[in-house]
């Protein structure tokens, strides 16, 4: 069903512009209202933003009609076709104001006499009886939206839970309710839908994604995932705090850690450049950083890094590097990256500054 707003509207249907408080409005096919003010800004050359211009309204209102949240006043579907030089939609029933309250108070008067047998007058009579519902059949009901959650395929251990283990260790936060992966939304843009992927493909479950002022989160709101996590050992609030540490699971399987140092330094880890200038002469150095302020997890990487190879460099306190080219050529073919943007600044550098040793 169209909701309906109480938006002013400042022209009639002849197009005079006047205030007309309450307008008749046109009631579209569901997916069709969509369509027509697709059509009209297409026909005319304007976007959103043009279209609520001309109609005279917020833009938030004609996003609303986009998405057929509510109805458009029938005198904005008449200047729209005015100026469009179109005919009326054939597919809209014009209907006056406020057509909607009579269905929803038919509606509601089933609803309370069902349960209180009448109409209560009496509001102690009313909470009485609405008491002696609750506690003989409310209380047992499920709402059919809150309560009803789709089901939850719990994984086993792979390589795609150690790597999310990894992301959750970087850039993850739990709550006794929710997991939140917190990434910067422009440079992170890619790899939130990548992480969104991972999490769909190991749970069966869509987590949310929120972008605000400079971040994008991955958003699980299931406390049962939060328990799951927790039974591995990542528990429920700062990971610097409580000092986490990597599930023994991870670390006793090398295929297991290799994928969690990926998750890590998906979330963790950059890839940088130094420049530096000896004699007129510009030399280019690649570089790896992985910072974690929870020293077991630090201390993991590093470990692992070295039963693997390589040889990292502790620069801080919270910061591990790889300095050598050739190692970091091996790191990125044998544990590789997942996030767009270190592969994309490593195949950069050593595919097209460096004449593709990469």
């Amino acid at each position: 069903m169209v909701l309906e707003s109480s938006l002013t509207i400042w022209y009639d249907g002849s197009m005079t512009e006047q205030n007309v408080k309450y307008s008749k409005r046109a009631v579209f096919i569901p997916g069709e209202q969509k369509k027509f003010l697709e059509n009209m800004e297409n026909t005319l050359g304007i976007n959103t933003k043009g279209l609520a211009i001309l109609v005279s309204v917020h833009v938030r209102s004609v996003n609303d009609w986009e998405r057929e949240k509510f109805s458009i006043p029938f005198s904005v579907v008449q200047r729209l076709c005015q100026k469009a030089g179109a005919s009326l939609p054939k597919n809209i029933v014009v209907k006056d104001p406020f057509w909607y309250t009579l269905e929803g108070a038919k509606r509601a008067w089933k609803v309370v006499t069902k349960k209180y047998g009448k109409i209560p007058l009496d509001e102690e009579y009313r909470k009485k009886k609405w008491y002696e519902w609750w506690e003989k059949e409310g209380r047992f009901k499920k709402h059919p939206i809150i309560n009803v959650f789709s089901p939850i395929d719990f994984p086993r251990r792979s390589t795609e839970l150690a790597e999310l283990v990894g992301i959750l260790l970087g850039d993850g936060g739990i709550t006794s309710s929710q997991i939140t992966i917190t990434l910067h939304k422009k440079d992170d843009r890619k790899f939130a839908l990548y992480v969104q992927g991972l999490i769909k493909d190991l749970f069966s479950i869509a987590p949310s994604l929120y972008r605000r002022e400079n971040t994008v989160s991955v958003v699980i709101s299931r406390a049962k995932i939060v328990k799951f996590f927790n039974n591995m050992g990542i528990p429920i609030g700062g990971k610097v705090r409580q000092q986490t540490d990597v599930p023994l699971w991870i670390k006793r399987s090398t295929k297991f850690t290799k994928f969690c140092l990926r998750g890590l330094f998906n979330t963790d880890g950059c890839f940088y450049v130094d420049k530096h200038r000896y004699k007129d002469k510009i030399y280019l150095n690649a570089g790896m950083n992985f910072t974690n302020r929870s020293l077991p997890i630090l201390q993991f990487f590093k470990s692992c890094l070295e039963r693997l190879g390589f040889h990292p460099t502790q620069n801080t306190k919270f910061s591990i590097s790889l300095r050598k080219e050739k190692e970091i050529i091996r790191y990125f073919h044998e544990i590789r990256s997942s996030n767009p943007k270190h592969l994309d600044k490593f195949e950069h550098y050593f595919n097209i500054i460096r004449g593709g040793v990469g």
